[in-house]
Formats: C-alpha cells, sequence, structure tokens
C-alpha cells in the first residue's frame, strides 16, 4: 500500500494549504454527513434437467452507508452490507448459491478516505468501484468491493482520467478464495475474474493497477478506453487486460439511434499458457431508444479462434452479447460467435408509471476447435418503482438458457424475484 500511502500524504499537505471547505469543524463535518441505505428481500430459484434439480433462496438484507460533510476537501465514508436466510436452506439450495446467494453474517464493504482538490478527487481504502475492466457486481444480495486507491481527474476539457490501485477484493460470498461456505464475504487477495471460461475464473492475486480515460469532445460521441494489469495472479504470473469502446448516438425526429463497437483482450504470463486466455473479443451494436417509450438493441461478438478471454477483473464486467441472469462468461470462450437481441418499453407511456419490461433472446455458436459448446438463452423482466412509496422497487427476472456441448442438451431455468426499499 505505499501508493496508497504517498497519495494520502499529499492530500494532507494540500488541504492544509487549501481555503475552500464546507464544515467549520471536524465535529460539523461529522455532525451533517449523509445517511442512506437499502432494505433488500429477495428469492432465487433455479432448476436443470435432464437431471432434475431444483433449489431455491430466501435472503433478507440491508445496506447501510454514511459520508461525511466535506471538511478542508476531504470526507470520509463506510458502507455496511448485512444478509441472513431466514428458512433454513437445503443442502442442494446451498451448494447450488454457494458462489452467489449462501451468505449470511455481515461485512463493512465500504470504509474510505475521499479528498478533492479542484477538478480532481482521490479515494483510498474500502471501496465500490465501477469500471470497464475492474467491476464489482451489485447483482447478488453481497455486493462487491474492493480495497485500495481510485484517482479521478477531469481537468482536461470533455475527459475524464482514471488511475487505480487494487490489493484485496471482496466477493458475493465466503466461497471466494475460501473453503468456508454460508458467511459473509470476506476482503481477500484472491478474485473472480470474469470470462475465460464458461464458469469464470477465482484466482489469488498480489495487486492490481489500471489507467483508463473517457473522452466526449466530439458531439454525440464517447471514447472510452482502459488497461489493467494483475500481478502474480494464481501464484504464477501477471495478467493483462484491455479495453476499448466508442458510443455514438444520433438524434432523430422523436427518437434515438445508437451505434457502439468494443475491443478487448486478455494476455497471460508464459507461466499461465495452459489457461489459453491470451484471446481478443470484438463486438458491435445496434440500438433504438425512447421511441414512444420503445426500444431495441442487435449485438453480435466474436472472440479469437484459440484463446478466450479474461473480461475483467470482479464479476461486472458485462458485454454486448451478456444476457440478463447468465451474463458474459459463456460468450468469451475460444472461438465463438455470439448475439443478443433485446426490447424494452416503459409503460409511463400507457399511464403506469415507474413500470418497465425487458426482453432479450441471445444465442451463441462455438468452432469444433473450442469444444462445440453452444447455448441459446430466452430472459424476460419486468422492474416496477412504485410511485406511491417513494423508495421502494420490485423485479421480477426469468431466464431459461440450453446448452448444448456436442449434441448432449442442458437446461437450466432461473427465476429472481427482488423487492429493495431505498432510504
Amino acid at each position: 500500500m505505499k501508493l496508497a500511502k504517498l497519495s494520502l500524504a499529499a492530500m494532507v499537505v494540500a488541504g492544509l494549504a487549501s481555503s475552500s471547505f464546507a464544515a467549520d469543524t471536524l465535529a460539523d463535518a461529522f455532525k451533517n454527513g449523509k445517511v442512506n441505505g437499502e432494505l433488500k428481500a429477495w428469492y432465487f430459484d433455479q432448476s436443470k434437467d435432464p437431471a432434475y434439480t431444483n433449489a431455491n433462496m430466501i435472503n433478507l438484507g440491508i445496506e447501510l452507508g454514511y459520508v461525511t460533510d466535506s471538511f478542508y476537501g476531504f470526507t470520509f465514508g463506510a458502507t455496511f452490507q448485512g444478509s441472513g436466510n431466514p428458512a433454513t436452506a437445503e443442502t442442494s439450495a446451498k451448494t447450488v448459491f454457494v458462489n452467489d446467494q449462501y451468505a449470511g453474517g455481515a461485512q463493512l464493504s465500504e470504509a474510505y478516505l475521499a479528498y478533492t482538490l479542484g477538478k480532481t478527487t482521490v479515494k483510498a481504502g474500502r471501496q465500490y468501484i465501477a469500471t470497464p475492466l475492474v467491476n464489482g457486481s451489485g447483482s447478488r444480495i453481497f455486493k462487491e468491493a474492493f480495497e485500495g486507491v481510485v484517482l479521478v481527474n477531469t481537468d482536461l476539457p470533455q475527459t475524464t482520467l482514471i488511475a487505480g490501485f487494487v490489493d484485496k477484493f471482496q466477493g458475493r460470498t465466503s466461497a471466494i478464495g475460501s473453503t468456508t461456505t454460508g458467511d459473509a464475504p470476506k476482503f481477500r487477495n484472491s478474485a473472480a475474474f470474469t470470462g475465460g471460461t464458461q464458469t469464470g475464473l477465482t484466482a489469488t492475486f498480489d495487486e492490481a493497477y489500471t489507467v483508463g480515460v473517457i473522452n466526449k469532445s466530439i458531439t454525440n460521441l464517447t471514447l472510452t478506453a482502459q488497461y489493467a494489469i494483475v500481478t502474480d495472479v494464481a501464484d504464477a504470473d501477471d495478467v493483462d487486460v484491455y479495453y476499448t469502446e466508442a458510443n455514438y448516438v444520433l438524434p432523430v425526429a422523436g427518437f434515438k439511434l445508437g451505434f457502439d463497437a468494443n475491443f478487448r483482450g486478455s494476455k497471460t504470463g508464459s507461466a499461465l499458457d495452459a489457461l489459453n486466455m491470451e484471446g481478443h473479443y470484438t463486438a458491435a451494436r445496434i440500438s433504438l431508444s425512447e421511441l414512444a417509450g420503445f426500444g431495441a438493441s442487435f449485438a453480435y461478438g466474436v472472440t479469437s479462434k484459440s484463446d478466450s478471454v479474461i473480461a475483467g477483473m470482479g464479476n461486472g464486467p458485462t458485454s454486448y452479447t451478456s444476457t440478463m441472469i447468465r451474463g458474459t462468461s459463456s460468450r468469451m470462450g475460444a472461438d465463438t460467435d455470439s448475439y443478443l437481441f433485446q426490447a424494452s418499453y416503459d409503460f409511463g407511456k400507457l399511464g403506469v408509471t415507474g413500470l418497465t419490461a425487458l426482453a432479450q433472446y441471445g444465442w451463441t455458436d462455438q468452432g469444433n476447435t473450442a469444444g462445440n459448446v453452444d447455448f441459446k438463452n430466452v430472459a424476460g423482466g419486468l422492474t416496477y418503482a412504485i410511485p406511491a412509496v417513494k423508495g421502494l422497487t420490485t423485479s421480477l427476472q426469468y431466464e431459461t438458457q440450453e446448452k448444448d456441448a456436442n449434441g448432449v442438451k442442458t437446461d437450466t431455468d432461473e427465476l429472481w424475484f427482488k423487492a429493495g426499499y431505498k432510504f
């Protein structure tokens, strides 16, 4: 954590020289701080055929955050997460959801000190991070978090610069990086790496460094690039991941057209050659939005012939052809063509404020050189932000996936119900 110590020392000196602050005293900074949170009630159900199995899990959770007022540019923030399974889960459910929802207990997922000087903010400590390559997923009861330092600067016109350092990761359950199961996740030097295989990759690491840039200098065009290196993965060698993207929005009378392109990839050191994860993923997407409440898109992605792709650190990195529940890992295998059609509708246009719907149909075509494992996915979801109770949102998501491994078919059906009250 040498980088963190040096950064904090520089911040202290700059802070003492600054005359811009919001709170008059440190006590006022804490007294004027803000509390936010969410109460959660979630239900997950999964079934598989032909060897029929069914498992379900209920979680009641809480997320409680606090951020102080600014004092000489400094702020302190903390976020607590907790979850419990109110009914005793069956053994099959504990096995099925061991990496997802089977987690009881609490964790201090955020505990950071941030400093802002001009258009530069540095945040050091435990924190949520959401960038294309380093991204903690929030789709399970415990939101993933990292421990490290993140710097964001916006001095250049229409440009955001990002730099970061990470040395620990908090996953979804205690099973991440450990043989312990059923408890709240811990911060460890072991992380989930999205992509690479159908189930992703979990491995130890030493440190991770990343730099990125987002530029919006050209009207309606957003350009993004990011690079990250994760050192000593699996106690063996380094992993490099890179990401580039272009997003263009064309306003048309009554709606908008979107044109997106993405090129990303991963490279491993020689000690990790056996993983065959030195591939790249190229994708394009065209979309239509804001057409009387309707939206639609079609995306296509293709990976390199002989190697699969690591999409990034954490379970948050996604792709144009990711599906609602099953995610992106099956789209990152070697020699894979993947497709996704998506349609959405905002029922507010019919007077039902807060109700939205989303439907997806996706499929993959993998060549024989990579095993010839194909997927078909159909998914649908409804989300309702209840107007009568501000902050209360419910959602229902369902996805069915057919896996065809050289003629042997397996069906997986999964249903998620989520109710959350934010305050």
